[in-house]
């Protein structure tokens, strides 16, 4: 992919001068969520050249190294040099759940007494994986699991790139000539993405970069519920694919489904996320518009053909998710009948419009299904339990 912009949010360069100011104390920097750049920078503070980036890259990322020991071409003199000062330090995985049908759920802790999860979902020749960005979510859509589980902070880089190199080196895929099993990656996990923009987006680079995982720009994407600030900045940054989650054909229904969109209405997020399309240098690149099906809340066909002239002008395509159950949530799945004919509407209007195979259901690894174990500080996750006996899904009959 070409260069891009390193984040230069105060998020941002308080990183890289802690980076700095870590290497010269007791407290070991984590280089694994390190960008080429900013490991760039922690070599200058030891006084080694930049190439020493792109071979600590390679072996962290390409070859799944987390001992300095194993990095053969490095000096010995750098290799303890490293050891005192750095470390390299995967999230821990607390278990690893196989699906009959082949996804794979990684619970994973990270600090605080939270576990977040990744998801990988084999597909024919295409291994994607679904990485978390948050533990929790600051977002409460009405329909996903993670919402309901409330919110305790956001993921490092570290805590998110690790996602991938787990679920890599979990394939044998980070050594000499491995498999190339992971060859995608969604993040589309627990958490809005674009809440945690810069730590999310030096994570995604890595996923690009030659030297790291050297996926292609379309075969990474984020999925947002439509923060416009950022996802205005975004192309400033990053060229991964976009996709939305909309779920909904007009700003009464969404407000209710997505709360987000009483800030950030369907208008604004739709030009936004037009704009950053444009922006990139390839022309045919579509937005995948995200659209869980929910039996008689949002599948009627009437909802099909609004959602058809809403997105008339927008290059998209449209993936259409049945909605899957879970704790604290009295929705149910659209029909199959009720499904087809919504996928009918929208193919006959001309779009490109695909059913999302429901994977990993009997580990609880679905599309909307991930919870992990949150220490939950707004207090959201209590009060969704006291109210979910009375509680009543949005129901439109007709």
């Amino acid at each position: 992919m070409s260069e891009q912009s390193t984040p230069t949010s105060d998020a941002a360069q308080n990183t890289v001068a802690g980076t700095t100011e870590v290497a010269s104390s007791s407290t070991k920097v984590n280089l694994l969520g390190l960008s080429e750049a900013k490991l760039i920078e922690f070599f200058a503070t030891l006084g080694e050249p930049k190439f020493r980036a792109v071979q600590v890259l390679k072996w962290i990322h390409q070859l799944g190294a987390d001992n300095f020991e194993d990095m053969t071409n490095v000096s010995k003199s750098l290799r303890a040099k490293l050891s005192a000062v750095a470390e390299i330090r995967p999230p821990e995985v607390v278990k690893q759940l196989d699906s009959a049908d082949g996804t794979r759920k990684f619970l994973i802790r990270v600090s605080g007494n939270n576990v977040v999860e990744t998801v990988f979902i084999p597909d024919g020749d295409r291994g994607t994986l679904c990485v978390s960005s948050q533990v929790g979510c600051s977002l409460d859509c009405s329909f996903c699991a993670t919402g309901k589980q409330g919110f305790n902070r956001d993921l490092t880089a570290a805590e998110i790139i690790g996602q991938v190199w787990i679920a890599a080196k979990s394939f044998g895929q980070l050594t000499m000539n491995g498999p190339r099993t992971v060859t995608n990656v969604v993040m589309m996990g627990m958490g809005e993405p674009l809440l945690n923009f810069d730590n999310v987006v030096d994570s995604m680079n890595l996923m690009m970069h030659d030297n790291a995982y050297g996926l292609s720009k379309r075969r990474v994407t984020l999925s947002t519920s439509g923060v416009v600030p950022q996802l205005d900045r975004l192309s400033q940054f990053t060229d991964a694919c976009l996709a939305i989650s909309l779920h909904a054909p007009n700003d009464e229904l969404r407000n209710e489904l997505v709360p987000i969109n009483r800030k950030y209405p369907i208008a604004m997020l739709l030009d936004s996320a037009t704009r950053y399309i444009q922006s990139m240098p390839d022309t045919h690149r579509k937005i995948t518009i995200e659209y869980t099906l929910i039996d008689q809340v949002n599948d009627r066909p009437h909802h099909a053909h609004e959602l058809a002239e809403l997105l008339r002008d927008v290059p998209v395509k449209i993936n259409l998710i049945p909605f899957n159950p879970f704790n604290l949530s009295n929705y149910k799945r659209a029909s199959n009948n009720a499904i087809r004919k919504f996928q009918e509407i929208l193919m006959e209007a001309g779009y490109i419009t695909t059913v999302r195979t429901t994977r990993g259901d009997d580990i609880d690894a679905a599309c909307g299904q991930l919870a992990g174990s949150v220490n939950d500080i707004t207090k959201r996750s209590e009060r969704h339990r006291a109210r979910f006996d009375e509680a009543q899904p949005i129901r439109i009959l007709n």
